[in-house]
């Protein structure tokens, strides 16, 4: 596998994260099965991501 590709795996993760988020937020209650559902997507996600943290270029916070 690529670096490039390991890159963009990890940007999909963080822009799930952010989307989940932003739905999520003006919910009061979210499913179990919700949860686990994206948790699974992300650890999906995050597996093809490098193991190397000094390899992860991390963009700053929106």
């Amino acid at each position: 596998m690529t670096e490039t590709t390991d890159v963009v795996s990890l940007d999909d993760a963080l822009s799930m994260i952010d989307q989940n988020l932003r739905e999520l937020q003006g919910r009061e209650l979210v499913s179990a099965s919700e949860v686990a559902d994206l948790l699974l997507d992300l650890r999906m996600l995050l597996m093809l991501a490098p193991t190397d943290a000094a390899a992860v270029e991390v963009a700053p916070l929106r």
